[in-house]
């Protein structure tokens, strides 16, 4: 399989990821709506870096993928801070040990889904656009 064809697969599930997040936001489920924006998000950057010739590339961090292509992409590097917002969603909406004194329902609401979706979003886009551009 090309890197090419990884790539694809791995924005496929990034779109499906994302879908899902507006699905549990929509129904109210805002934590899943959460971490399934930062998967679709996290998946659309392994897309680049498979698209370049990765043969397995590590780890969660949004912005972290991004910040380790090289070249760096300039449409990525300007959604670093939604990168970063998303990051924190990575284990809190999953645990209940992951927030201090609530679970997972109680510290994650509609506004926190509705930023994560967009950030997702604006991810996923870009990643389409470049992958359709090389």
């Amino acid at each position: 399989m090309t890197g090419e064809d990884q790539a694809r697969r791995w924005l496929d599930v990034a779109v499906d990821d994302l879908r899902h997040a507006r699905y549990a936001e929509e129904g109210g489920f805002y934590p899943q709506a959460c971490f399934s924006a930062q998967q679709a998000a996290e998946k659309a950057v392994k897309a680049v870096h498979y698209a370049r010739g990765a043969r397995a590339v590590l780890g969660h961090s949004v912005r972290n993928l991004i910040e380790r292509l090289d070249p760096r992409v300039p449409e990525l590097d300007d959604l670093l801070d939604d990168a970063r917002e998303l990051d924190l969603n990575y284990i809190p909406t999953r645990y209940p040990n992951g927030l201090d004194a609530w679970t997972p329902a109680a510290g994650f609401g509609a506004p926190q889904a509705a930023r994560t979706i967009a950030g997702a979003s604006a991810i996923v886009t870009s990643v389409r656009r470049y992958l359709s551009a090389v």
